[in-house]
C-alpha cells in the first residue's frame, strides 16, 4: 500500500481562492475544498492550524498575483515615456484579466465591505497599484495633481470596464483607445 497523497498549501489556496470567487467568504469552508480536492480534510490541518489561517493566506497569494506577478518584468523605473505607456498597459491587462482572477477581485472587493482587515488589505493593494502607477504617470507630466488623476482614471478603468453590462462592439480597440487618451 503506497504512502497517502498530501495535497500542497498552494492547492488548497488556489481552491480557497475559486470558492471565493463562487459564492464569497462564507463559501470557503474546509469539508467541500476537501471533496472538491478529492481527498480528506484531516490533509487541511497538516497544511493549516484553521480556517482563518487559509483565509489570511488566500489574500496573501491574491495580493502576490495582484501587484507583484502583475508588474513581474516590466522595467520600473520606466527608462522613458514610451516605456512607461507600456508598463501601464501591460500591468493593467495583467492585473484586471477576464476570468478567474476578475471574480477573485470582485469576491474580495465584496468581502471588504463587511470585513475591516480585509478591507485594510485591499486599501493597502490598492494604494501599491496607486503607486505604482503615478510613478509611471510621472513620467509623462510634470503636473502632481495631472498624475494623480490620470493614475486614477487609468486604475478605475481597469477595475469596471468588464462591469458595463451593454453591448460595445471591438471593446477591446475600445479599452485601448482610452488607455492612450489617458496616457497622452
Amino acid at each position: 500500500m503506497g504512502a497517502p497523497v498530501r495535497t500542497t498549501r498552494e492547492r488548497w489556496i488556489e481552491q480557497g481562492l475559486k470558492m471565493l470567487a463562487a459564492g464569497g467568504p462564507d463559501a470557503v469552508r474546509v469539508e467541500p475544498m476537501a471533496s472538491e480536492l478529492g481527498v480528506t480534510k484531516g490533509g487541511f490541518y497538516g497544511q493549516f492550524a484553521d480556517r482563518q489561517e487559509l483565509l489570511e493566506a488566500m489574500l496573501d497569494a491574491w495580493e502576490k498575483e495582484a501587484v507583484d506577478d502583475a508588474t513581474r518584468g516590466l522595467r520600473v523605473p520606466a527608462s522613458d515615456a514610451a516605456e512607461a505607456k507600456a508598463n501601464i498597459e501591460r500591468a493593467g491587462w495583467a492585473t484586471f484579466p477576464p476570468g478567474y482572477l476578475r471574480d477573485v477581485e470582485l469576491a474580495i472587493r465584496d468581502w471588504a465591505r463587511r470585513d475591516p482587515g480585509v478591507r485594510k488589505r485591499l486599501r493597502r493593494v490598492d494604494s501599491r497599484r496607486l503607486d505604482f502607477l503615478k510613478s509611471q504617470f510621472a513620467l509623462l507630466h510634470s503636473d502632481a495633481r495631472e498624475v494623480e488623476a490620470r493614475s486614477l482614471l487609468a486604475f478605475c478603468l481597469g477595475l469596471s470596464h468588464d462591469q458595463l453590462t451593454a453591448p460595445v462592439r471591438g471593446k477591446r480597440e475600445l479599452l485601448e483607445i482610452a488607455l492612450r487618451v489617458i496616457t497622452d
